[in-house]
């Protein structure tokens, strides 16, 4: 199969936008909650805000732009933390036909300055004065900025006290001429290549991925009862499409935090019954379970023996089966391991979305055996997030799903993956020829490869610039053997490489949270990332996670060298994107001594046969 279709579930008006599916659920459903906050940076979630009062914050908060001036497509910048106040502005921005334009709260100044001089902001909100000082840095070279608020200094609560004079009816009027087809957003890719581009999504683009999504997950945001917490940064597009859909549905609550430090408290304050995530958090919540697990060889015995129920029990699900030995066992292991890990996802999550990465089929099969089905999906910025999707009555684990209503997925010649529909950007701003290499005919060329199942689900293996050719000529794609070396509670970032090498071979980084515990259950001294990545025991137990990555790939694609690197990727040092997705040129341009290093030399050029 190369091509696979969903029909459209919802028709979309062309004059809905955002601010109709608010003003539909206060009309509806005025008086149920949306949104549960709390009054400190921690702490129980016991402030409800009702869908009414929410839209009346809104208002108050649009009437202040209007006084300051700001008119329909002005671009309007806001750089902080997940929290309240974001979805307060965007909505107010929204509400008065402006765009706001999303900054990564972790941005290095000459990236700040590009994006506000690329976007034209006339205004930036940010949520703090580390924020400030970083804006003022660059603000003399933004000739667009006209001011820096601040909302940790009350800039909120200022700009809808000057807003008093303007009137309801001055709001609704600008609310009301938004149609589908104005732009929503500017989104900024945070980029594993080059500078970041500028992805225009309209109003059209959140409905129609809003209104389908609802009608195809509606277990997950149309239930009673339906809740989640953002903790992803509200600049990145996969939470702010779940910050439109939750408020966009008929029943579901929404929560913020700003940072995961004190996630599996606020998982238990807030108990929600979905969550969205990257691969990454799935690993870690896994991984740290196993290691607490780790103090003794009996209960290490019992964790690794509920891991392999819980996969049993998914399999099963999968198939059909009911094997009765399957289900005792894990009747037990949920009583001793299971309920314990579910506990600290606050007890009531069914679901969880997962996108961003492959997540793998390992984790796919331990969650929904877990009790927890994750529902792995696929999608861009320039998609407005998800194009395909699993549903919870069709998981095809180690797949993404099927596409999203009103989306066609078609498998290019070379294998890579073309998209269309509705929910596609309308280009990059102020980049036509960039525009024009992406979108074909109304088709996305994505940059990704995959392939599609006799059910129509999509598959991802890899990336075309990501695609190694060994010197034997041996197609490579590195996502599989990472993700499997990943699993491995001392690791935390793996690049696989042997671009026009004779093997394939891998640069590991440590996780330092993880290291402690790891080198006390294992009985070895407290040491630091630099010792331990020379330390033979440590050494060795890498090289068994490696020999079990090996195995599910061929011996010509296999990892026969490995180095551990003196530092981690993180945001910090440039070398992950805010989405943790690890920015693999950069890491292969800095390090290149230390793949050269492992295979004992450069490599040749072709031109001159030296090195």
């Amino acid at each position: 199969m190369d091509i696979a279709s969903t029909p459209n579930m919802v028709t979309i008006a062309p004059e809905t936008s955002i601010n109709t599916m608010l003003a539909n659920r206060v009309r509806d459903r005025g008086d149920g909650t949306v949104i549960e906050r709390r009054a400190g940076e921690r702490g129980p979630f016991d402030i409800a805000v009702s869908a009414t009062m929410f839209d009346e914050h809104v208002m108050a908060l649009a009437k202040g732009f209007i006084a300051y001036g700001i008119n329909p497509g002005d671009r309007v910048a806001i750089m902080s933390h997940t929290r309240y106040e974001w979805t307060q502005i965007d909505y107010a921005l929204w509400a008065v036909g402006a765009v706001p334009v999303p900054v990564y709260e972790t941005s290095a100044p000459d990236q700040v300055e590009y994006i506000l001089n690329n976007a034209g902001a006339r205004l930036i909100l940010v949520e703090n004065q580390r924020n400030e000082d970083t804006i003022n840095q660059v603000r003399d070279n933004v000739p667009s900025l006209t001011d820096v608020l601040v909302i940790d200094k009350g800039c909120v609560f200022t700009l809808s006290d000057a807003g008093r004079d303007v009137t309801d009816e001055q709001v609704r009027e600008r609310s009301e001429a938004v149609v589908g087809s104005d732009l929503a957003t500017i989104i900024y890719t945070s980029g594993s290549t080059g500078r970041p581009k500028g992805v225009e999504l309209t109003h059209g683009n959140f409905v129609h991925v809003t209104e389908n999504a609802r009608a195809w997950l509606p277990e997950v945001l149309e239930d009673p009862g339906t809740r989640t917490i953002l903790f992803l940064p509200l600049a990145h597009v996969f939470a702010r499409l779940i910050e439109v859909a939750v408020i966009s549905s008929a029943h579901c609550v929404l929560g913020h935090t700003a940072s995961v430090r004190y996630l599996v408290e606020d998982l238990n304050h807030f108990k929600p019954s979905f969550l969205l995530a990257v691969p990454r958090v799935f690993e870690k919540v896994y991984n740290t379970a196993a290691q607490k697990a780790s103090s003794s060889a009996l209960t290490k015995n019992i964790f690794h023996w509920a891991d392999r129920a819980a996969k049993g029990t998914s399999h099963d699900l999968e198939t059909g089966k009911s094997r009765l030995h399957v289900k005792l066992a894990y009747t037990v292991a949920d009583k001793l391991v299971l309920s314990k890990i579910r506990a600290s996802m606050g007890g009531n999550v069914k679901f969880a979305i997962s996108g961003g990465a492959p997540l793998g089929t390992r984790l796919g099969h331990f969650y929904r055996g877990l009790g927890v089905t994750v529902l792995e999906g696929y999608g861009l910025t320039e998609t407005c997030a998800p194009s395909c999707v699993n549903t919870p009555s069709r998981v095809g684990i180690g797949t993404v799903g099927e596409p999203l209503p009103g989306t066609q997925v078609r498998i290019d010649s070379d294998g890579e993956i073309l998209l269309h529909g509705p929910h596609l950007f309308r280009g990059y701003h102020d980049q036509p020829e960039l525009t024009a290499e992406v979108l074909t005919d109304g088709w996305f060329h994505t940059g990704d490869i995959g392939m599609l199942d006799d059910e129509g689900r999509l598959k991802i293996t890899g990336r075309k610039k990501e695609l190694i050719v060994t010197a034997g000529g041996k197609n490579v794609a590195p996502a599989i053997l990472e993700d499997r070396l990943r699993s491995h509670p001392l690791v935390s970032q793996v690049v696989v490489v042997g671009d026009q090498r004779p093997f394939i071979g891998a640069l590991v980084t440590l996780d330092t949270e993880m290291l402690p515990g790891w080198l006390a259950t294992h009985d070895l001294p407290p040491m630091s990332v630099d010792e331990a990545r020379e330390n033979p025991v440590v050494l060795d137990r890498l090289q068994k996670a490696v020999d079990r990555a090996n195995r599910v790939v061929s011996r010509a694609e296999s990892i026969r060298k490995f180095t551990v690197l003196h530092s981690d990727f993180t945001e910090r040092n440039g070398y992950l994107t805010p989405s943790m997705k690890v920015k693999r040129h950069l890491v292969l341009k800095d390090f290149s001594d230390v793949v050269d290093d492992l295979y004992g030399g450069p490599v040749e050029s072709e031109e001159t046969g030296k090195k």
